[in-house]
């Protein structure tokens, strides 16, 4: 009898807790969702997620609080979201550095594949490869005869080793037989502010970061990283063009949340950022960036599919994980 007094009780517990679970996430959101952005202000990532975020929130139905958590080439912003609470209230716009991390660092503290929920894809762009205007060259072919001419003089900034920017530039140096030497910060941002004031003076910007410096006249655009032109920059070869055949590399940021998140949280955020995508897509495409808005199982294949390829490409970069 006792037994199955118990038996009653367990099961009472198990119902109990499974209802109180539907409500929790038949009434989510009801307070305000923070999307930690894994590098410093004024980077592509920061400028992304705070310029989607009025649509975002609209959709939501709720307050959306942008926390820039920059450092250790996104690592620290992305281990934060890795272990937080799969309650829907803590996100990541994450970035491609995400899928390039794993072949570059001997050990992570987390694995984006395992401990991260894709939610959906949201942006996609070429990076701009830039230069101060003081740098005599304005071309992707002048600028590798000077580097030849000057091996390891020329400094280009990073977001930190490891990070897309940095890998883009590797691949470059590899493909041009050429050598520069990686500086690295805490987000791009930092970054366009040194190559702005000529303490640097190469980088792989994200569009995002780069493209209204280009278009002023304060940094020198020389060409763009995917296989075609970008819409915002139409008179800008692109590096593939101008004389470095098949490179090819973009950047790509995603909405994540924490592995074990209730898939109908995650259903509806991805409803409320794919809509608020749609609405934006006109101005994100004067940015020179594609809005995507996919399907969490579409971009779980992508996750999958780009750290396979930048597993290649830091091999035939020569890179060593450190």
């Amino acid at each position: 009898m006792a037994s199955a007094t118990r038996l009653v009780m367990v099961g009472a517990a198990a119902l109990a807790c499974a209802v109180s679970s539907a409500f929790a996430q038949g009434d989510y959101p009801s307070r305000p969702v923070r999307v930690v952005v894994p590098s410093s202000p004024g980077g592509g990532t920061d400028v992304l997620t705070r310029r989607i975020t009025p649509a975002f929130e609209k959709r939501l139905g709720q307050q959306v609080v942008v926390d820039n958590r920059p450092g250790a080439g996104s690592i620290i912003g992305n281990d934060l979201v890795a272990h937080a609470k799969p309650d829907g209230y803590t996100l990541l716009m994450g970035i491609s550095t995400l899928a390039i991390l794993p072949a570059t660092r001997k050990k992570l503290p987390y694995n984006a594949l395992t401990d991260l929920a894709p939610i959906t894809q949201t942006i996609a762009a070429p990076n701009i490869l830039v230069v101060h205007p003081s740098l005599p060259v304005h071309t992707v072919k002048e600028l590798i005869a000077f580097a030849r001419k000057h091996p390891n003089k020329l400094d280009y900034g990073t977001a930190g080793p490891g990070t897309n920017p940095h890998l883009v530039m590797a691949l470059f140096l590899s493909m041009t037989n050429t050598k520069m030497v990686a500086i690295p910060y805490k987000g791009l941002g930092p970054a366009l502010v040194d190559l702005m004031t000529g303490r640097i003076v190469v980088m792989s910007g994200t569009m995002l970061s780069s493209l209204r410096h280009v278009q002023s006249g304060r940094l020198r655009g020389l060409a763009t990283t995917g296989l075609k032109r970008s819409g915002a920059l139409p008179n800008l070869p692109t590096v593939d063009e101008a004389g470095v055949k098949g490179f090819d590399a973009t950047q790509w940021y995603g909405l994540f949340a924490p592995a074990g998140t209730p898939k109908p949280i995650i259903d509806k955020l991805n409803q409320a950022m794919v809509g608020a995508l749609r609405a934006e897509s006109a101005k994100f495409a004067k940015d020179g960036a594609d809005a995507v808005g996919n399907s969490p199982e579409e971009f779980a294949r992508i996750m999958k599919s780009e750290t396979q390829k930048w597993g290649r490409i830091v091999k035939m970069a020569g890179l060593t994980p450190r």
